[in-house]
């Protein structure tokens, strides 16, 4: 499984040496990591020094190097050049993929979502039945804001009637922030890895964002952040920790069930993601998306790192 390598603390330098991503303190090393184990860096601290090989061999390895806000919420993200053998002609059906299959994508991937919504309030005991209900009647282009519909009913059931989610918050809102980054980067690689274009959506269309089609297609993957950060306010944690980015860090690691079988999130998002490049390529949209929750990582260890 790829390890998610997370960096929270000033003045640490990141070197590449014989193989391995390096993180050290003035002369002490603080650690390493093999590069081939990498599946994410993520840096939250603003006092970090690179080595240019850091990014480079990354690149190579189609690893995203993630900056992060004060808020844990990403701002810029690394992307290699290359990622795919099928790269130029997958890029070229992603470009001339017409509208009307961009919308059956997109009504795939919320009602994917939506089901998933409804996995993680079964999984606490909350009535959930009208989750099945909405997934199904998600039309073409979710014309219908099922997507908003099932939002309003999933945040309250699951955070309290006085939740809000706000992207600029901390608290609750940083874990989810925290989490969704994590998310990103792994959607991200996966993208890189099947030879798209992550700018190029099927359903965000915002111009400024670079990441777009990384957005939408982790969206059937956030309930699996939202049942993390829920079970940690269960167990009173409900501020962004260096215990609280170990746990999120594990979601790679979260077992999904598909059509597939039982295989772990971070696979997942790549067979996930490939479906979709063949969907592209053949202009029929048969996704293989996440149909249940299985199994969340438990107390085993931890398979990010942290420093």
């Amino acid at each position: 499984m790829y390890r998610v390598v997370d960096i929270e603390t000033d003045g640490l330098f990141l070197a590449v040496h014989r193989g391995f991503l390096t993180v050290n303190a003035g002369s002490e090393e603080r650690g390493r990591v093999a590069l081939e184990d990498v599946g994410a860096l993520i840096v939250h601290a603003h006092g970090t020094t690179w080595s240019n090989t850091v990014f480079t061999r990354l690149s190579e390895l189609a690893v995203p190097v993630v900056l992060c806000g004060t808020n844990h919420a990403p701002v810029a993200c690394v992307w290699p050049i290359e990622g795919h053998h099928l790269q130029a002609a997958r890029m070229r059906a992603q470009i001339a993929a017409t509208r009307p299959l961009g919308k059956q994508i997109w009504a795939r991937i919320v009602a994917a979502k939506i089901r998933m919504q409804g996995e993680v309030l079964a999984h606490f005991g909350i009535e959930a039945g009208a989750f099945a209900t909405l997934a199904r009647s998600v039309r073409s282009g979710d014309t219908g804001n099922v997507e908003a519909q099932a939002a309003r009913r999933y945040w309250k059931a699951l955070m309290g009637p006085s939740f809000n989610r706000d992207q600029a918050g901390g608290g609750v809102n940083g874990l989810l922030n925290y989490g969704y980054t994590v998310l990103r980067a792994i959607v991200s690689r996966a993208i890189c890895a099947a030879g798209l274009h992550p700018t190029i959506s099927v359903f965000h269309s915002n111009r400024a964002n670079a990441f777009a089609l990384a957005d939408d297609l982790m969206e059937p993957y956030r309930p699996v952040v939202d049942l993390m950060v829920r079970r940690m306010m269960l167990a009173g944690i409900t501020e962004v920790t260096a215990e609280s980015k170990r746990e999120l860090g594990r979601i790679g690691a979260v077992d999904m069930m598909s059509e597939a079988g039982v295989t772990p999130l971070g696979l997942h998002a790549q067979r996930f993601v490939h479906s979709v490049a063949q969907s592209f390529e053949t202009g029929q949209p048969a996704l293989a998306v996440p149909t249940r929750l299985v199994v969340l990582a438990g107390s085993e260890e931890a398979d990010d790192d942290a420093a």
